[in-house]
């Protein structure tokens, strides 16, 4: 081969060897130095060997803006394409701090957009790594045209296909409404930011001090707000809880959920749920220690851990099928149900049932956690949310009630009233408008009142309310309970419900979309 046909061979020798060392050696050390991987890095750990399409590598700025150089932005800022997570094609991208601080601009946003669509086109999840100083200052209108374009895609896509982000480094502005936009968002401790506005901004406007970590940091955002759902110590160990939580989901809406294989009996009985529940009605426990019993072996994953801790979501398998799982936790605040609770569940059930996975939810609460801020904050909004996800989800629910489900939060908890397919419920579970200690008080005030022995009375009128009344058997002779089982053969009871419900088909009044009390 002649020279003159050698010299574009390696003139692309020559440019992919530039877009490959991103923004030069000396700020990928700085980048590792940090404790942080490059973009490209990041990618060859996600994806399967050998498996990713690069889309847009030779993509530079438009033009010289404010003294910028096109050759000093190698991809613009951002790696996209496609690839494989165990054989399965998703599209992706990640942002490159290296280059321009990872920043934002016209191009940048616009490769995004093109993976964005292609994931839409073809029905794959797209998975985001974020790692950004935020919009690119230089190319003012430009770049927040594109943060725009961007959010739209993300909400074009919600429960069309599972959206998930990383944050690898900082996100803040409105660079951080994508990664809300959302399913899922996964944080990495001490490099992963997200806020609004900076510290530097909050302390000149109203004299707080605080940290960026403090803020924004991983457990700030899953402790505090429940903005994000998982948080890893390493870039390594996120992308592992990426690659582990895609084997939970489908591809997009019109497919199941990828079916596992299990060698855990369906026919299981566990004799420790016969011991789990407190004699004493008032007594907590670890509603965990049911839902591992019940669920394949070591399937629980759970989503928002640290979020709302009187509630426990999370995805896991039956029999190798994937289901969502809703639990109260009667550890923290006796399980009830406030506002960060109720938006915690409403968005889980939504998201499940957007991508065709089964609702199991176990019941234990005692009602809506009372008082002044829960009033003012709006718990009648919000726990209105979850009346809605309930009634509009259209995937197989199966409610397990274990004790308290009163008033209002039983009706809440997917009860047959609300939308529930099977309600099964353990011999300790009480159904009624509220617990028997309160009911006793107020139905036998007068006999209380009037007894030599108040406390000993109003103990044996509320025996006699619970078994009169809040007894299982009695919601199941009016039908609002199928069945009173045996706790250690829940995990049967469980199973061939949901096969039962396998093949269940709902549909909704047509409308243009209802209107969700946010």
């Amino acid at each position: 081969m002649s020279d003159h046909q050698n010299a574009p061979l390696e003139h692309l020798k020559a440019r992919t060897e530039h877009i490959l060392q991103m923004g030069g050696p000396a700020r990928v050390a700085r980048q590792h130095a940090q404790g942080k991987w490059t973009a490209r890095e990041r990618l060859d750990y996600l994806l399967d060997d050998g498996t990713f399409e690069e889309i847009g590598a030779h993509v530079r700025l438009r033009g010289t803006l404010f003294g910028m150089d096109r050759a000093d932005s190698p991809a613009d800022g951002v790696v996209t394409g496609h690839g494989r997570i165990r054989d399965r094609l998703v599209y992706v991208f990640a942002q490159d701090f290296t280059v321009l601080g990872g920043s934002l601009g016209e191009m940048h946003a616009a490769k995004i957009q093109r993976v964005q669509d292609l994931a839409m086109k073809t029905g794959a999840p797209i998975i985001g790594l974020n790692d950004s100083g935020g919009a690119r200052i230089q190319e003012g209108v430009d770049a927040l045209n594109g943060y725009g374009e961007i959010f739209k895609r993300n909400t074009w896509a919600s429960g069309v296909i599972p959206q998930i982000t990383v944050i690898m480094g900082p996100s803040a502005g409105g660079a951080v409404y994508s990664p809300a936009l959302t399913d899922i968002i996964v944080m990495v401790r001490h490099s992963g930011r997200m806020f609004i506005t900076g510290p530097q901004v909050i302390k000149s406007v109203t004299g707080e001090t605080v940290s960026a970590e403090e803020l924004g940091g991983a457990d700030a955002q899953i402790r505090k707000s429940g903005v994000a759902h998982l948080a890893a110590d390493s870039d390594a160990a996120a992308l592992d809880l990426v690659r582990t939580l895609l084997g939970y989901l489908p591809n997009n809406w019109r497919e199941e959920p990828p079916v596992g294989t299990s060698d855990d009996p369906l026919d299981r009985v566990e004799t420790v749920l016969a011991e789990v529940m407190p004699v004493e009605p008032s007594r907590p426990y670890d509603v965990k220690t049911i839902i591992t019993a019940v669920l394949d072996r070591g399937s629980f994953f759970e989503l928002q851990e640290g979020f709302a801790k009187n509630l426990v979501t999370g995805l896991g398998r039956v029999g190798g099928h994937v289901v969502g799982v809703v639990a109260n936790q009667p550890r923290v605040l006796a399980g009830t149900l406030d506002i960060n609770a109720s938006d915690k569940l409403a968005r889980f059930v939504r998201f499940c049932d957007a991508f065709n996975i089964p609702v199991v939810t176990l019941v234990d609460t005692p009602g809506y956690l009372p008082g002044t801020s829960q009033e003012y904050g709006g718990i009648i909004r919000h726990g209105a949310k979850v009346l809605y996800a309930y009634a509009e989800a259209t995937v197989p629910k199966v409610t397990l009630i274990l004790r308290k489900a009163y008033g209002g939060a039983y009706l809440a908890m997917c009860s047959r009233s609300v939308g529930a397919d099977l309600v099964l419920a353990w011999p300790t579970a009480e159904i009624a408008v509220m617990g028997p200690d309160g009911a006793a008080n107020i139905i036998f005030r007068d006999d209380i009142e009037q007894s030599p022995e108040p406390a000993e009375t109003r103990r044996q009128k509320a025996e006699e309310y619970r078994q009169e009344f809040a007894s299982p058997y009695v919601a199941a002779a009016r039908g609002y309970i199928d069945a009173v089982i045996d706790p250690r053969q829940t995990r049967p009871h469980l199973a061939r419900a949901l096969m039962a419900l396998a093949n269940k088909r709902e549909a909704r009044p047509g409308k243009r979309h209802g209107n969700l009390p946010l």
